[in-house]
This record gives structure tokens, sequence and C-alpha cells, in this order.
């Protein structure tokens, strides 16, 4: 019979961050600026994933195949973390994103830990 700690699940908190890539913080681009800012504040783990196709805000569907889309293409910051450690950095990324959706989510690791 397996252990009863190998089924302990480990929370952590999801936070999704929804840009553009024309979006801009001291002149650079928002998302690789975040993704510095969170490197810089030891976060577990982050990606910026950049869209070929959507939308933000309601706005119209952009995609890489319009020529008229230049620097509207959606891109998505995420980052997994435990509560405190996402708690620390939020309010940073809170005004470097003023403009932006930010989603925050509570997550179950199914594999592999915050270590």
């Amino acid at each position: 019979m397996e252990a009863s700690s190998h089924l302990a699940k480990i929370m952590a908190v999801q936070v999704t961050i929804y840009l553009t890539e024309g979006d801009s913080w001291h002149h650079r681009p928002l998302h690789l600026e975040i993704l510095k800012y969170l490197r810089e504040e030891n976060v577990f783990s982050g990606v910026v994933v950049h869209a070929v196709a959507g939308f933000l805000g309601r706005g119209k569907v952009r995609s890489a195949h319009l020529v008229e889309a230049g620097g509207d293409l959606p891109v998505v910051v995420s980052f997994v973390d435990t509560d405190e450690h996402v708690s620390r950095v939020l309010p940073k990324l809170k005004e470097m994103a003023a403009h932006r959706l930010i989603v925050r989510e509570n997550v179950v690791i199914e594999q592999g830990s915050l270590d």
C-alpha cells in the first residue's frame, strides 16, 4: 500500500497576465520586463507565450496573418509559486501591467514540487 505522504497535494498559485506584444515598461517590452522581474524575485517558474491569434478586452481578433496586427497580438505571461511568494510580487506586477487583465488561481501541483 502506498504511503499517505505520497497522496498529499501540494497547493500553489498560478498567475496569468494577458498583454499585447506592443505593451511596454520603461520603453522595453513589458512581457520581458515582467519575466526579468519574476526571475530577480526568485519566482519558481515563469513563461511567456506569444499567441498566433487572439483578442483582449472584447477587442477584435488579431492574427499573425493580418498585416495590420503590428504590436497587437496577445502575449500571455504565466507563473507558479506559493501563495506567500505570489502575494509579495503581485503589487509590482499590478503596477507594471496596470491596464491589463491579471488572473490568480489556486492550483494543485500534480507532479513535481516548488523546491
